[in-house]
């Protein structure tokens, strides 16, 4: 049972994770963050929160873990609570500078994340992934959707495979993008939901992005800059329209469950993806270019 003594509970209904979070409050007036999960998930979680505190220790700006255990309603964990607004929710409302500058802050926070190494002896990365890019062509191919134009997501993977051979596996966060972001009432960014952490390329991290564009080309910019300090390498942006085209692949068989609403967000953001790397054929997206071309006419700012 938690060592906490709360005065009060409230369900917070947000976000795609199986866990239950509600924010609690003790007797003194401070909140937390309590999430519950089913017993059965007890290893995993352990995991979980013992990685988070790795993270944690690094100085990253997130729901800090305090405790973690098993109760009558599963395997829980405690974590600090942040006070502010959801990025996503709050980011068109800021200056163009702000928004390049808190992406710069999210790239930075990454590149931090990234230095938690994987386990010894883990599966090479070459192998895992084209295993996993397999299985999604698969998925694409039986799907009774398909993208006007997905082809060129599965020529792309194929005709780039070689560039995944030495790729380095370190932690990831797992689900990073700016949805997965807070700005605190102290204006600094903090990073949230860490439960799909997992380990691989960590420039497969930045997968998301896809959400982090269409929101704010210039959030995106600003996280690609900040991670690599200024000095983007071309192998990069190569091997992340690879990770892309895996994850668009997969994304319209995912979402047939979720319905109609759900199936309709990814086939537009498949013609987002097919239109910045012009059918797959430019492996530097145009919300990226565009900063620089300071061609406003054809960015969506």
């Amino acid at each position: 049972m938690t060592q906490h003594k709360f005065v009060s509970k409230k369900l917070i209904d947000k976000g795609w994770s199986g866990d239950k979070k509600y924010c609690v409050t003790d007797t003194q007036g401070n909140k937390f963050l309590l999430r519950v999960s089913p017993i059965e998930q007890y290893e995993r979680k352990k995991s979980e929160y013992e990685l988070m505190s790795q993270v944690a220790a690094l100085g990253v700006p997130m729901c800090k873990p305090l405790e973690f255990g098993t109760s009558d309603e599963g395997v829980y964990s405690i974590q600090t609570w942040i006070d502010g607004v959801d990025a996503e929710e709050n980011v068109h409302k800021l200056t163009s500078e702000e928004q390049y500058s808190y992406g710069f802050d999210a790239g930075r926070i990454l590149k931090e994340i990234h230095k938690i190494p994987a386990p010894e002896k883990i599966e090479d990365w070459e192998i895992y992934f084209n295993r996993k890019a397999d299985y999604k062509i698969k998925m694409y191919n039986e799907c009774p959707i398909k993208y006007e134009n997905g082809q060129a997501f599965i020529d792309y993977i194929n005709k780039h495979r070689h560039l995944l051979s030495g790729r380095p596996r370190t932690y990831q966060h797992g689900d990073y993008h700016i949805g997965n972001m807070m700005i605190g009432n102290n204006k600094q960014l903090y990073i949230i939901d860490f439960n799909r952490n997992d380990f691989g390329d960590p420039w497969e991290e930045f997968n998301r992005i896809v959400w982090c564009a269409q929101s704010t080309p210039l959030f995106a910019t600003g996280m690609v800059n900040g991670y690599f300090d200024n000095d983007v390498p071309m192998k990069f942006w190569e091997l992340l329209a690879l990770y892309i085209s895996s994850n668009t692949l997969s994304s319209v068989p995912w979402a047939i469950p979720f319905g109609e609403e759900k199936i309709q967000v990814m086939i537009n953001q498949a013609k987002d993806v097919l239109s910045w790397y012009d059918n797959m054929q430019n492996p530097v997206p145009t919300w990226y270019k565009c900063f620089y071309e300071n061609d406003k006419n054809n960015c969506r700012f």
